[in-house]
């Protein structure tokens, strides 16, 4: 771990606003896995979001538009956050989206088979085509046109954009957990 934790007593003034947002937005979206220490510390992401509260605050806004109002099916948006944490190798995420997707009925055996990097044979059609998107997305390039064709049909046009913006904050997410070396919690 590359950063210590920030005690909530000795937040600045810049960062005092930005983590009661975040304590609240984690009491009411984030639930299943260990976030918060007893003493009100933030794990996970935000303690490096709220440790640089200029970049930490425009990707906790997103990350709050993500969670506020999601079209997209729960299992679906978990497949698709599986896929994205297993290619970064993100232990943290991993950690806590295989406790979120096992609350949202996805079975042990298609998560195991997602975080090996694998795709499940199981997956459902919704499932199947979040797996297809997030893959070609993190393994770059273009997203193939049936891919894309076939997530609006899933999921129509602001479906498909959804996805892709879920994709695209939680390799953001990967990115600052494995910059800074965020540990499981024990």
């Amino acid at each position: 771990m590359r950063l210590p934790i920030l005690d909530p007593a000795e937040l600045s003034d810049a960062q005092k606003p930005l983590y009661q947002d975040m304590r609240e937005g984690i009491a009411g979206h984030f639930k299943g896995f260990v976030n918060i220490r007893a003493d009100g510390a933030l794990l996970g992401p935000w303690n490096p979001w709220l440790r640089e509260p200029a970049f930490g605050k425009p990707v906790w806004d997103l990350v709050k538009a993500m969670v506020s109002n999601p079209s997209l099916p729960a299992a679906v948006r978990e497949v698709a956050i599986l896929v994205t944490g297993s290619h970064f190798h993100s232990a943290y995420e991993l950690y806590a989206h295989v406790l979120v997707a096992e609350q949202r009925g996805l079975s042990d055996d298609k998560l195991a088979t997602i975080v090996a990097g694998q795709r499940p044979s199981d997956l459902t059609r919704q499932e199947a085509v979040a797996y297809d998107f997030a893959w070609a997305l993190v393994n770059g390039g273009v997203l193939p046109e049936l891919t894309y064709k076939a997530a609006v049909e899933q999921f129509g046009a602001h479906g498909a954009a959804e996805l892709s913006y879920l994709i695209g904050l939680y390799c953001m997410v990967s990115v600052t957990l494995n910059t800074f070396d965020v540990p499981v919690p024990e």
